[in-house]
């Protein structure tokens, strides 16, 4: 007995090239090859790039601290600018850095690049009402003009840069 070869489709009937079930194969095989291109590390991160992001981010987040509270006497703002300088310092450890820098030295690193722009943002408030002739000594000025928004500042920075450095 010869065994039977490909059968030839009788007339009329209609035949798929391919089974329906393929595209959901090649659907997976594309995702599978996307996760597979982020999975790897990226060549040029380095822990100086992550720092150097991270410091410019920090002196961006502090200068804006100081226009925003000073020249245009804004106060609540000042939370989300804190807020916003705590996530871009993350973001831009993890970015700049990659694999190279471990998540809990990340963290670490973004709380305190994050303490020191919003207390440099500070510093900064303090010496232009200075220059426009305040005479009160740091403390007892950001107590009067600000009240409990500085404590709330860091508070804001913290939670957000260990929130986006985990």
């Amino acid at each position: 007995m010869t065994e039977p070869g490909p059968q030839t489709p009788t007339p009329g009937e209609r035949r798929l090239a391919h089974p329906p079930s393929d595209r959901y194969r090649e659907a997976e095989a594309r995702r599978a090859a996307a996760a597979a291109t982020a999975a790897t590390p990226d060549p040029a991160a380095s822990l100086p790039r992550g720092v150097a992001i991270a410091v410019v981010v920090a002196i961006f987040g502090a200068v804006a601290i100081v226009v925003l509270g000073g020249m245009l006497t804004l106060t609540v703002g000042l939370v989300v600018v804190a807020g916003a300088t705590g996530w871009g310092i993350a973001a831009g450890l993890r970015f700049g850095a990659g694999d190279r820098l471990r998540p809990r030295r990340r963290i670490v690193a973004a709380v305190i690049s994050v303490i020191g722009a919003v207390a440099l943002g500070q510093l900064g408030l303090w010496q232009y009402a200075r220059i426009e002739g305040g005479v009160l000594p740091l403390f007892e000025y950001l107590a009067q003009v600000f009240g409990l928004l500085v404590p709330l500042e860091f508070a804001v920075a913290l939670i957000v840069a260990w929130l986006a450095a985990r």
